[in-house]
């Protein structure tokens, strides 16, 4: 584990070691929370039909760990009872199906829970300094840019 930070209740983590759902799900638990909602992104094994073999991350830690806490001051104020939140991006190479992001929200409700998850992986995705290189069954390999998360918006 790289960092791990804690800010009102909030678990902030980038790691070389995988990502646990137990972890992640135990430091956003509070007993005011009705609805937990965690969102777990995984190494799958193919991008655009093509067949992936791993998944490398590279990130910009301090940047990286202020754009999730920017993220949850963001969540506070779109969703007031949003209680704790957690974001925890893996980093190094990934097999397939290995985790390499979670978002976890406890909150009161579950309309909430699942709007705040769904800001908090979006804004990740576009905002943090955090890079992604498939490695392709064929041998090549390309970093993936900020213009494939703006083309994935564009397939909803």
């Amino acid at each position: 584990m790289l960092n791990l930070v804690n800010v009102t209740q909030d678990s902030f983590k980038i790691s070389f070691a995988p990502l646990l759902l137990e972890e992640i799900y135990a430091s956003t638990d509070a007993p005011e929370n009705g609805a937990m909602v965690v969102m777990s992104g995984t190494v799958r094994n193919q991008t655009s039909g093509k067949a992936v073999t791993y998944l490398e991350y590279q990130a910009y830690e301090p940047m990286a760990l202020e754009i999730f806490g920017q993220i949850a001051k963001e969540i506070r104020q779109k969703w007031t009872d949003v209680n704790r939140l957690g974001i925890h991006h893996r980093i190094g190479s990934l097999k397939i199906g290995e985790i390499s992001v979670l978002v976890a929200v406890g909150c009161p409700h579950r309309l909430e829970a699942f709007e705040a998850c769904r800001y908090a992986i979006d804004t990740l995705k576009h905002n943090a300094p955090i890079w992604k290189k498939e490695h392709w069954q064929d041998g090549s390999s390309n970093w993936v840019s900020i213009g494939a998360c703006e083309e994935e918006n564009s397939r909803r």
